[in-house]
């Protein structure tokens, strides 16, 4: 008597991505839509909290710690904390993602205003700057490779943080990806994780393009 064979279970099925290209993209936007909110909403807090400390250094210890504390929580425990609070959906998984991209930018903005030459700095209060207008106009474009750095960082870890929202039933990717697990199609995980990847390495290269524009004068020429 022979057995029956077991059906095909590729690694990557074109015709799976053709029969579920509606739910793929809807993932995919799902996923680019949350990365991107949050590390706005990070950035929009960590730039004040850089700065502060970069101006309050005795501050500094204290608000790089309480990021720092945010960051050691595991994903998982702190969507379990956040959800009888903020419910179970996107509010939950933004504000884990939201507090643990803040560490990474918070840090990169202040260690950029801390890397400012001094002879930059005392030649612009030469010039009768005050502490201010020193902050805004010298500072801040000098620290902007780091603070792009930093966005870099934040922006890929973040891709690969949103699958972990699957727990909280808002995980963009992530929820083919426990599709795929729960029913062993090893094709919906790859397909899953491959655009995680493709996502992740477009934002980055879109972020190292706005960077090398925004600040022209980082660039090494070559020798000749």
């Amino acid at each position: 008597m022979r057995l029956a064979e077991a059906p095909p279970n590729p690694w990557f099925s074109w015709e799976y991505v053709e029969r579920n290209a509606q739910d793929i993209a809807r993932a995919l936007e799902q996923h680019a839509s949350l990365t991107f909110q949050a590390v706005v909403i990070a950035f929009v807090l960590a730039l004040p909290l850089g700065a502060l400390a970069h101006l309050r250094p005795r501050l500094a210890g204290p608000v790089l710690g309480v990021a720092g504390v945010l960051y050691t929580v595991p994903s998982l425990a702190l969507f379990a904390i956040l959800a009888p609070y903020t419910g179970i959906g996107r509010t939950t998984v933004l504000i884990g993602l939201v507090s643990y991209a803040l560490l990474v930018l918070t840090r990169n903005v202040l260690v950029g205003l801390q890397g400012v030459d001094p002879a930059v700095r005392d030649a612009a209060r030469g010039m009768g700057y005050g502490r201010a207008r020193l902050l805004f106009s010298v500072e801040l474009p000098q620290a902007l490779p780091s603070i792009v750095a930093g966005l870099r960082l934040a922006t890929v870890t973040t891709v690969a943080l949103v699958t972990v929202g699957v727990v909280v039933g808002y995980g963009g990717l992530g929820q083919l990806m426990f599709r795929g697990f729960r029913s062993n199609y090893h094709a919906e995980i790859m397909t899953a994780t491959i655009l995680c990847l493709l996502l992740a390495l477009v934002c980055d290269l879109v972020l190292a393009g706005v960077g090398r524009r925004i600040t022209p004068w980082a660039r090494v020429e070559r020798p000749v």
